[in-house]
């Protein structure tokens, strides 16, 4: 795809999905540290101040100057780059970098912020390795997804058992003002969270990439394909969110026996495509597994 191509493809986006939207709320918690302050903080940042939170109260430790800098400029929040005084202020601590990154930091930053309540949005490390690192289990784990970057993601979470209610529902308060969340009881479940909608973003761009080709091979260009598919999968999600049927049942409904619908869907089972699917959400799980059981194995690194 050119360069045009890309431009077209971010502007209709845009133009579809318009602008952030997120509920107003009243929202107000006590200082908050992103240790990290890559798009994901950025996105709960933003979320955070446009619920209502001061950026005063909104803090960021981050290595990168121009993170740091994009920070300041774009939500108005200090950011620092290393160890500081603000850092015991924390009531809330969200870690939000490379899994890699953390063992080196939980060692410099833990007896200034053992305090806090913890939230983990980095992918693999299990509430068990977060404690001994931190030295305290007062940890939230959670996975969200690259929705969230538009208000519009949603976020798996799971809890340990000494977190109470009140840090539950401020853990809530937070990751919801980007979107929505769930909370789950048992930990491993956040693997086939990872599965379904924390890979799920790029499953839905992947099957618009090859409608976007099959409306170009029949006459349409990129621009009016797209524009056709972004609205139809707003439109198609919508009708699930307010249907009282279920997915099969809403697309049986629009499948008439010898109709256009019905030669599309036959071509699909003859190629196995729901089957095909069903595998690939199976890989991202055994694979969320995996970074779960290597991040575990090299947790002598996470001992104080």
């Amino acid at each position: 795809m050119n360069a045009h191509s890309h431009r077209v493809w971010a502007f209709l986006a845009w133009a579809s999905w318009g602008t952030v939207t997120v509920p107003v709320k009243v929202f107000s918690m006590s200082s908050v540290v992103f240790i990290g302050g890559g798009n994901m903080a950025s996105a709960f940042i933003g979320g955070m101040i446009r619920a209502g939170q001061s950026a005063q109260s909104i803090y960021v430790l981050e290595t990168s100057k121009d993170h740091r800098d994009y920070l300041s400029r774009q939500w108005g929040v200090t950011c620092f780059e290393q160890t500081s005084p603000l850092l015991r202020q924390a009531k809330i601590v969200l870690w939000a970098i490379k899994p890699q990154h953390f063992a080196a930091a939980a060692h410099a930053y833990r007896d200034h912020v053992q305090h806090a309540l913890h939230i983990s949005i980095m992918a693999g490390i299990r509430t068990s390795s977060i404690a001994v690192a931190l030295k305290t289990q007062r940890v939230v784990r959670a996975m969200p997804n690259t929705p969230a970057l538009i208000g519009q993601g949603i976020s798996g979470l799971f809890a340990d058992a000494s977190v109470t209610t009140e840090e539950r529902h401020q853990v809530d308060a937070l990751l919801s003002c980007s979107g929505t969340t769930l909370w789950l009881h048992n930990e491993c479940e956040l693997d086939a969270v990872t599965a379904l909608s924390g890979s799920g973003p790029a499953y839905v761009m992947y099957i618009l990439e090859a409608l976007v080709e099959a409306g170009q091979g029949i006459g349409l260009s990129a621009e009016q394909s797209l524009q056709l598919l972004l609205q139809t999968f707003k439109g198609a999600t919508e009708l699930v969110l307010q249907a009282q049927e279920s997915p099969g049942q809403l697309r049986k409904k629009v499948t008439s026996q010898g109709g256009t619908t019905q030669a599309a869907v036959a071509i699909l089972d003859q190629r196995d495509v729901k089957n095909t699917l069903i595998e690939a959400a199976r890989a991202a799980h055994h694979r969320a597994q995996e970074i779960g059981d290597e991040l575990s194995n090299t947790g002598a690194s996470f001992n104080p």
